[in-house]
């Protein structure tokens, strides 16, 4: 029997003979993997900084006694690991839901302005030293916030809070540069999933780390800012040492590993420089439904991300009245689930289209469905679950795993839909997701005054009908097929066009 073998399979096998030579040169770890690392927890580090404030607040701020006319029926009693009494307890900040609800939006503020000019300030020069740079910036203000607080009460932690947004614009950028840069196409998946990890890991160590620390501290709730700023600070110091933006400015690498990435990244940049040259065709990406469609899928993604995010720690300590301690730990569970299943349902959701048993557009609609309306009955079940603890955090948990479904579904379909301007297209959307981060917090501070069950299901039932909403229009309008206005003509009259979908997925995904 003849085997055929075509040109683009044989240069991945030798890309891959390759990258298992030079994996194995002297016993030593490449520096690519190095690299790798690092960017993990980059992306860690700033989650850890972002994310330990929703656990912190729950100690920052008094807890006021309820309003007259609120029923006891619709709170719930203390927990064994908590005073039953509702008086004034917990921090000395008397912070209106409104203002903390400002408090906790204040940091997509910044990051929302900062995309564009973060993704420019990466072109020119490089990832080590914008990211390094963000990192470091990110700690020190983390390390401020506790004076701060104390000095000029919430306005100074809402201004540290908008310029920590500002300095994460450069973040996933810098990685998505360094990807391009030190990742061969046979290892591109594998080191920018190793990268973009860090932010779920980053999110889980904050909630589960944040409490145990106040718990534990006879300095109280500024632990936690001294704590992963510092953490920040040890970070940078190892990757101003250890990492570079290309192959041919690292001192410490390999004579082979350098030779082996210039000669596979090289052929890649070519492709992407041929891409740049491309004319946007705004007009048409703009009237598009399904960009549109996965544009709302991800904001109502996002959405819950940012209710469970900032606003989980919250429901726990005000509502089920769990300790602060205990708080943090279970605060963390939802995120470990959705990191689970992020990985299963991606695996799957590639083996069903390359093993042809559903065609890449149902693959993405089912995923999407399966992610937001499921989500969407646990939060349900959740919210009339009233004062059963173990039940209530049992769904959560369970809803944010389904949530990982989103991954494999609308994520990545930015890719199929154009992989000459994915990063366009993903700019558009980050963009707009972005301000979901403003409005979820925002909203539930103006909603949730006296954080009673029945406020809470208000809150609930909005998610659940923009995750229903979303999941129907993309049912609707999305796809799966790359559209007709990705492939545009050249300024020389002639058309390009990605050859390989594949390997464009892997480009313009593995940090998405």
């Amino acid at each position: 029997m003849i085997r055929i073998v075509t040109k683009e399979k044989v240069d991945l096998e030798v890309d891959e003979l390759r990258c298992r030579t030079v994996r194995r040169e002297g016993g030593r770890i490449s520096q690519r993997w190095i690299l790798a690392v690092m960017g993990c927890l980059a992306i860690a580090n700033a989650l850890m900084m972002r994310g330990c404030l929703s656990v912190a607040i729950t100690e920052i701020v008094t807890k006021t006694e309820m309003s007259n006319d609120t029923s006891l029926d619709d709170t719930c009693p203390a927990s064994e690991s908590t005073s039953s009494s509702t008086s004034s307890t917990g921090g000395t900040y008397e912070w209106s839901e409104y203002m903390q609800g400002i408090v906790l939006s204040s940091f997509a503020w910044g990051y929302a302005v900062a995309q564009i000019p973060g993704a420019m300030m990466v072109a020119k020069f490089g990832g080590k030293w914008p990211l390094g740079i963000s990192i470091l910036t990110a700690g020190v203000l983390t390390l401020l916030t506790p004076t701060a607080i104390q000095i000029y009460d919430a306005k100074g932690l809402i201004v540290l809070r908008v310029l920590m947004g500002v300095s994460g614009g450069v973040v996933l950028p810098s990685l998505s540069f360094l990807t391009a840069h030190w990742a061969s196409p046979n290892e591109r998946s594998k080191i920018g999933n190793t990268m973009t990890s860090g932010g779920m890991l980053g999110t889980i160590a904050s909630n589960a780390l944040s409490g145990v620390l106040i718990e534990n501290s006879s300095i109280g709730w500024p632990i936690v800012f001294y704590f992963f700023g510092g953490f920040s600070m040890i970070w940078f110091i190892a990757w101003s040492v250890l990492c570079y933006s290309r192959p041919e400015d690292h001192p410490f690498i390999t004579e082979k590993e350098k030779k082996h990435l210039m000669e596979t990244t090289m052929q890649n940049s070519t492709g992407m420089n041929r891409r740049e040259n491309l004319q946007i065709p705004w007009r048409r990406i703009m009237s598009s439904r399904p960009f549109w469609a996965v544009t709302m899928a991800n904001i109502s993604h996002d959405w819950g991300s940012f209710v469970m995010l900032t606003n989980l720690p919250k429901y726990l300590s005000s509502v089920l009245k769990y300790s602060i301690q205990s708080n943090g730990l279970l605060s963390a569970l939802p995120f470990a689930a959705k990191w689970l299943v992020i990985n299963a349902s991606s695996w799957l959701a590639d083996w069903l289209i390359k093993a042809g048993k559903l065609s890449r557009t149902n693959t993405r609609k089912i995923f999407v469905t399966i992610g937001g309306p499921g989500m969407a009955f646990f939060l349900i079940g959740a919210s009339y679950a009233g004062c059963n603890r173990e039940l209530v955090v049992t769904l959560f948990v369970l809803g944010m795993g389904v949530m990982g479904n989103f991954y494999p579904g609308s994520i990545v379909n930015i890719v199929d839909l154009s992989p000459n301007y994915a990063g366009t297209l993903m700019g558009i959307m980050k963009t707009m997701t972005a301000l979901t981060g403003i409005a979820a917090p925002y909203a539930i501070g103006v909603l949730t005054p006296n954080h009673t069950l029945s406020e809470w299901r208000i809150v609930f039932w909005i998610t659940v009908i923009l995750f229903f909403t979303a999941a129907l229009i993309f049912v609707i309008w999305g796809d799966g097929e790359v559209q007709s206005w990705n492939h545009s003509d050249n300024v020389d009259g002639k058309r390009t066009e990605v050859a390989n979908p594949e390997q464009a997925d892997e480009e313009n995904i593995s940090l998405g």
